[in-house]
């Protein structure tokens, strides 16, 4: 972006924190009638459509509605953008396809509930058309070029919403993910790329690529942005799109302290030396944090090369069949060449094809519950412009090496910034687990930024601490305050962390509550008292735990101890350690030291 705003590069809190302090429509309106002036003299590939101020102002008055109703709204006069095969209401959709377009009459899922959260679509961005490659190439609309040297691809299908991401004109944007398209375009930009867990984000308002497959995924500079927004994004599960499925309760929130991860045997980097030495890196800077060990991948390899080897490139030709028999002269003449090979297949080839996915998917299922994640680069190789000209399936294909094989198998990944090469461009790892496991891997995944501490996309501007952002409660959890033995570095605490449960803040509860250590008790344990009268603030810890898991920890919780609702120092409630008065008579009451670790230490 050659405009330079006050706002270029903002994370979420940065947005979140202007808008709140004032002129959030004036902020809104200056950022889109710079870029459109910007695409008036110099047009920017990365945008199929921008919005006029005067849609900007209309969305804005909607969201002062909301909040004149009362509403809650996480994502106050934050502008993000999406990609042209995601619906707005009254916008064309392209697919990056003029024939092809529409204009839509809702809005996709996914945008209408971060609208309602308060969120400002400035934009629709360019894609490989039909979401039909991992190069950003093949749009009518132009090539992305890579925001760090403009002679190499930018990564597809999601081009252009990673493109405005890393260059900071927008803290997140929308994207979809098949078969690697919202993590390729994250490796090759330094940017963070959420492929969440299939139909935890809604497809509905989405044009199919592979609706089987299809993920809406998420870009942004930093991990906790991508989270958020798939928490309001996916917060609700949408009963129309017979693909959603509501959040599995015994997902993780986090892993352990040093993880365990699985690593390929054998990693293939094309001849591109800059990439395998900038993995190398990779893994010696995680080995600092995580244990790393080697795993047979050919089953993955396998799984891989299904995709566009076997007969779910018919579903493809599905979603683009009125074109194909109407106007196939106006597709992309590659896309054409792949999305036209549907019909060679039979029901009994994919019948064949399922068989064998279920039999692999079913090894790698086993394959990786025995690890924290599988850790691979997000791309083995990159290409420029004129080389993809020459090759645009053979590289294209070689791209995909590490990604196509994730939706076939219903995994989840996280595509991360891990550093650069010696010529500059970005290289990026990926980590990839179970379903279900995204919030356990974004849990990592903000350790892993911080460790690193890599400037922030395209935008030049340093990895900022987001000490005051604040960890909603995610759906299908229990918050829970502990007080003794369960806290960080106590006996007990691996009750939690086996069980994914994920660390919120340190705090205090109210003052009105009395602390013991109890007699008899291995370990040693305090029991916590709600006073009739007098009492003091007691430090606890409050922790979310997946709730599926919920039943198992309390089962192990002896008397004279048990779970029961404790007020925190801010007014909200939770549950919490709470202690029968028998065992107080022969107690230590140690109120006067205001937490466990005080008395341990005394």
């Amino acid at each position: 972006m050659n405009t330079q705003l006050d706002t270029q590069g903002w994370t979420l809190n940065d947005w979140l924190s202007a808008q709140l302090a004032g002129q959030p429509l004036e902020r809104l309106i200056t950022l889109i009638s710079a870029l459109q002036e910007q695409h008036a003299n110099t047009k920017d590939p990365a945008w199929i459509y921008l919005a006029s101020p005067e849609e900007i102002t209309s969305q804005w008055l909607d969201v002062q509605k909301a909040q004149e109703q009362g509403l809650k709204l996480p994502l106050l006069g934050v502008p993000f953008a999406v990609k042209d095969n995601i619906d707005h209401q009254g916008w064309l959709t392209t697919a990056a396809c003029p024939a092809f377009a529409y204009p839509a009459e809702k809005d996709a899922y996914v945008v209408s509930q971060l609208k309602k959260a308060g969120a400002i679509l400035i934009g629709k961005t360019n894609l490989d058309q039909f979401a039909t490659g991992l190069v950003g190439t093949r749009s009518p609309y132009g090539a992305v070029p890579n925001t760090f040297n403009p002679n190499y691809v930018s990564g597809g299908s999601s081009s252009g919403s990673a493109s405005v991401v890393a260059r900071g004109i927008v803290p997140f944007a929308l994207g979809t993910d098949t078969a690697g398209s919202g993590r390729v375009p994250a490796g090759f930009n330094n940017i963070v790329g959420l492929k969440p867990t299939r139909g935890w984000l809604s497809t509905s308002g989405v044009v199919p690529a592979c609706r089987t497959l299809d993920c809406v995924s998420i870009f942004s500079l930093i991990v906790e942005d991508a989270l958020l927004v798939a928490d309001i994004a996916g917060s609700d599960q949408d009963l129309n799109d017979p693909f959603s499925r509501p959040p599995s309760s015994a997902g993780a929130l986090s892993l352990p302290a040093k993880p365990r991860f699985a690593i390929p045997n054998r990693l293939e980097f094309f001849g591109d030396d800059q990439m395998q030495q900038a993995f190398l890196s990779s893994c010696q800077q995680l080995q600092k944090i995580a244990d790393i060990e080697e795993i047979d991948f050919s089953t993955f390899e396998e799984l891989a090369a299904l995709l566009y080897q076997g007969p779910w490139v018919a579903e493809r030709t599905h979603a683009v069949a009125s074109m194909l028999s109407e106007d196939p002269t106006a597709m992309d003449s590659t896309v054409h060449k792949i999305v036209s090979q549907g019909g060679q297949f039979s029901a009994l080839d994919f019948f064949d094809a399922e068989y064998r996915r279920q039999q692999l998917s079913r090894k790698i299922q086993q394959c990786l519950s025995q690890y924290d994640a599988l850790i691979v680069p997000t791309s083995p190789t990159i290409r420029t412009l004129k080389e993809m000209e020459d090759e645009p399936i053979l590289y294209n294909s070689q791209f995909g090496t590490y990604t196509n094989f994730t939706n076939l198998a219903d995994l989840s990944a996280l595509a991360l910034p891990a550093g650069f090469r010696q010529d500059g461009l970005p290289s990026g790892i990926t980590l990839i687990s179970l379903a279900w496991q995204d919030r356990a891997l974004a849990e990592f995944g903000k350790r892993w930024q911080s460790h690193l501490s890599l400037p922030l996309g395209a935008t030049g501007q340093g990895l900022r601490t987001e000490s005051n952002r604040v960890q909603p409660q995610p759906n299908g959890t229990v918050r829970l305050a502990v007080v003794g033995a369960h806290l960080t570095g106590m006996p007990l605490n691996h009750q939690l962390t086996q069980r994914g449960a994920r660390l919120v803040l340190a705090t205090e509860t109210t003052a009105n509550y009395r602390l013991y250590a109890l007699a008899n008790t291995t370990p040693p344990k305090p029991g916590l008292v709600k006073a009739i009268s007098g009492g003091s603030s007691i430090q606890v810890e409050v922790w979310d735990i997946p709730l599926a898991h919920f039943g198992s920890f309390v089962a192990e919780v002896p008397a004279p101890l048990g779970i029961g609702n404790v007020t925190l120092i801010d007014g909200s409630e939770v549950k919490g350690f709470i202690c029968e008065t028998y065992a107080l008579d022969d107690a230590i009451e140690i109120t006067h030291l205001g937490g466990w670790r005080n008395y341990l230490k005394s």
